[in-house]
């Protein structure tokens, strides 16, 4: 019986190992889940709390009860891998080999990584909305705050959810209206990009909301220190962006026993992998998803969903000695909440932009456009996420294949692709 480790038990790992179980019978496989607490938060719900919204008491829920029986769920730290002897060192119970090994370690936010950071004015002035500790210090701030300068900075990509930061421009704008403050706050997104987004068409599209709303955006602005005592973000170039309340998305890496694992990861900690299978560079018995890949794909929800169906497909294959599936394009989508209880949604994969039209058919939700049945997908995509997308079950009509029915595709694109 062959044994497989799934170090991570987040988003990635949780649906990996629930669709693995369903794949597997307990006589083909043994599969046990390893991650370094139990408590599995809902992500992107934490957006919401600095809006009065939500609490974490609906965004936490034990790991274990989120794994369907017949996997094992292991609470401890990896302390490394050994790729070449096949074995995870945990820093509780000893040496665990396997036979296939899946990384679904996610990101680690590393605030320590940008100069006065954590320092003076941490969780008083310069907050983060990212962690639930962060996201209810925000709440109080955004509570009590009256009027002066609001800034979200980026300091550094990749992060989760790329979205998130607008989103929260966007309920801040909203927040502030709903409270007659807003002609007294100003708002500022300042981020590393060239734009509102990292894909063209998008970001234009979002850029023009951002400016529509008199939310101002900051460019090219490469943070390399945060002064919380002084109020202002300094790049490395010299600028300076003066704030009253920072909410910062710090850098982002890998967890640490990634980096610290010869051979397994880049130097940031992330894992790289096979853009097609999801099989890491650096064995043939190693897989990765979600968060944790070094992939030049979003880290977001809807990734881990779409890469689960080709990741469980291909260690299948893997098992029998059979070439892999090499079928995952790069399909992401997101919910962008725009405030006043509508939101927009994008739908994209590595060679199709966001486009107008609807997802997932001709008849379905509207792309890249605000709406109130868009806000009621975000919302419900909450529901979708505990009782459908981490049990891994399939959504009918919704694959890992991005579905070109229903975009609005140029001709001269739709012709070419019929040719391909």
């Amino acid at each position: 019986m062959h044994r497989i480790v799934i170090l991570g038990a987040g988003t990635g790992g949780t649906l990996a190992a629930n669709r693995l179980r369903r794949a597997l019978g307990p006589h083909d496989a043994s599969i046990i889940c390893v991650d370094q607490d139990d408590r599995h938060v809902y992500q992107p719900g934490l957006l919401f709390v600095p809006f009065g919204r939500t609490g974490l008491n609906e965004l936490i829920r034990p790991r274990a009860r989120q794994i369907h029986r017949g996997i094992e769920y292991r609470c401890d730290v990896v302390e490394s891998v050994d790729i070449f002897a096949h074995v995870v060192h945990l820093a509780k119970g000893g040496e665990l080999a396997y036979d296939v090994l899946v990384v679904a370690s996610g990101a680690v936010l590393a605030p320590e990584e940008t100069e006065g950071l954590t320092g003076p004015g941490w969780m008083e002035k310069v907050f983060t909305f990212y962690t639930p500790d962060g996201a209810a210090a925000l709440a109080k701030a955004m509570a009590t705050f009256s009027s002066g300068r609001i800034v979200v900075n980026i300091v550094d990509l990749p992060i989760k959810c790329p979205v998130a930061p607008l989103e929260f421009c966007f309920l801040a704008d909203a927040y502030f209206r709903q409270r007659q403050l807003r002609d007294r706050v100003q708002l500022s997104l300042v981020t590393p990009l060239d734009g509102a987004f990292t894909k063209p068409i998008a970001a234009k599209h979002l850029g023009g909301m951002l400016s529509e709303r008199g939310i101002e955006l900051v460019t090219e602005f490469n943070t390399g220190e945060v002064d919380g005592t002084g109020g202002r973000l300094i790049s490395f170039d010299g600028r300076e962006v003066p704030f009253d309340l920072a909410v910062v998305i710090p850098a982002h890496s890998g967890a640490p026993y990634v980096a610290k694992s010869p051979g397994l990861g880049d130097a940031l900690g992330f894992v790289p992998t096979d853009e097609h299978t999801l099989q890491s560079l650096a064995a043939p018995n190693v897989f990765a998803i979600g968060d944790a890949t070094s992939l030049a794909v979003s880290k977001a929800g809807s990734v881990a969903h779409f890469e689960g169906e080709v990741l469980v497909e291909n260690i299948q294959r893997f098992l029998k000695g059979e070439p892999l599936d090499a079928s995952y394009d790069g399909h992401v989508n997101c919910f962008i909440e725009t405030g006043s209880f509508k939101a927009l949604l994008i739908d994209f994969n590595d060679e199709v932009e966001p486009e107008t039209g609807h997802y997932p058919g001709r008849v379905g939700l509207p792309l890249l456009k605000e709406s109130r049945l868009n806000h009621l997908g975000k919302l419900m995509f909450q529901w979708f996420y505990w009782h459908l997308l981490l049990p891994g079950r399939n959504v009918p009509g919704i694959s890992s294949a991005m579905p070109l029915k229903g975009k609005d595709r140029p001709v001269a694109k739709r012709r070419e692709e019929v040719a391909r």
